[in-house]
């Protein structure tokens, strides 16, 4: 099995991108992929919040088996470019969590690629970068942060949040504690990873991408030219509503100010308000005088033990007993692939000479 060069060198370090949904993250990752030098994987591997969860301890031959086949039978195989055979004797013959099962898949898509390190992009894996540094410690972490009025909006018209049962969708207030939930914890966890984890706010990079991408270059040591990337663009970076090719009639920034009624915005800015304020967001509208700090608290409080709850569901092992098995069809519903670039056979962007000991072609 070909494998990335490991240790202390970060110009071979796998990269994920991670952060509450609707947060940019797909942007960064496809900015990454369009620079040259990563892997082209046009999928969510979803390996950490989604597969392992539901399969076990992979360490057992049984589930580690059940899910290769569920993976094999997905489209997140569909677009690796992988050989069945191959992917099946590897993983069999080295896989002892969710961490080696991603990178032994990652690593020999970026040997076949010829390319030298790889990047995953999973929003909700934010919630398991413990793990991540447990399984693959040389991972570098990137947070990608988006004001959370602008999020909750999203959120909430997407229907990303199952809400509680007794309702048709989340609403832009629940939305906006979701936010608040996921980059709280998403930082609590960054906070003991030193140099290994940075922030990126979507504002920025929309406004300011070379600044960003210089950032990025040294926390990753890895050239983020703004003009090759513009010239390789894939994903959405080459589509128009993105921060490199502006379209006159979308503005992703500051949403909030047209589309939330000014009740609407008074309590969420009551409810997660300080927190926007922690992350550098001004908060628009003056503490209501007829918000009740209990009302407030309680409904903090309640919310936060919903997802924690239904975090814990995905990860206990004796819920895990009365699941239903996984099967490639519910990993088919739930992930983002994009069959139509990967279709396309793109291959990787124009670069110089890979730098030495870079990750060769794995024989056949």
């Amino acid at each position: 099995m070909a494998v990335t060069k490991r240790g202390s060198d970060r110009r071979y370090a796998p990269v994920f991108v991670v952060g509450s949904a609707r947060s940019g993250t797909t942007l960064l990752y496809d900015t990454l992929l369009s620079s040259g030098g990563f892997a082209l994987y046009f999928g969510e591997s979803n390996i950490f919040n989604f597969l392992g969860p539901r399969v076990g301890d992979l360490r057992v031959p049984e589930n580690r088996r059940r899910m290769l086949d569920v993976w094999l039978g997905s489209r997140l195989f569909a677009v690796s470019g992988l050989d069945r055979q191959r992917v099946e004797e590897i993983i069999d013959d080295g896989c002892q969590n969710a961490g080696d099962f991603l990178r032994i898949i990652m690593d020999e898509i970026a040997s076949r690629q010829r390319a030298w390190r790889w990047a995953g992009n999973a929003p909700e894996e934010i919630l398991h970068i413990r793990r991540i540094k447990e399984t693959i410690p040389e991972a570098l972490i990137i947070h990608m942060i988006r004001d959370g009025r602008d999020v909750s909006i999203s959120l909430s018209e997407k229907r990303y949040i199952r809400p509680f049962p007794w309702k048709d969708r989340e609403t832009p207030e629940g939305a906006a504690l979701y936010w608040q939930w996921i980059v709280q914890k998403g930082r609590a966890a960054g906070a003991a990873l030193g140099g290994d984890y940075t922030e990126v706010r979507f504002e920025e990079l929309v406004r300011e991408p070379q600044a960003v991408l210089r950032r990025l270059s040294a926390f990753l040591d890895h050239d983020l030219d703004h003009d090759r990337i513009k010239r390789n663009a894939v994903g959405v970076v080459a589509t128009p509503n993105t921060s490199f090719k502006k379209n006159a009639n979308f503005n992703p920034l500051a949403r909030w100010k047209t589309q939330l009624t000014p009740e609407r915005l008074a309590r969420i800015e009551a409810l997660v308000g300080p927190t926007l304020a922690d992350l550098g967001y001004e908060v628009a509208t003056a503490p209501a005088s007829d918000s009740n700090p209990i009302d407030l608290a309680w409904t903090r409080f309640v919310y936060r033990q919903f997802f924690e709850l239904k975090l814990q569901y995905k990860k206990n092992r004796f819920f895990r007993a009365f699941r239903p098995a996984l099967t490639s069809r519910e990993v088919d519903a739930s992930v983002i692939v994009d069959d139509r670039v990967a279709a396309s056979g793109r291959k990787m962007p124009a670069w110089t000479e890979p730098p030495v000991g870079a990750v060769q072609p794995s024989t056949p």
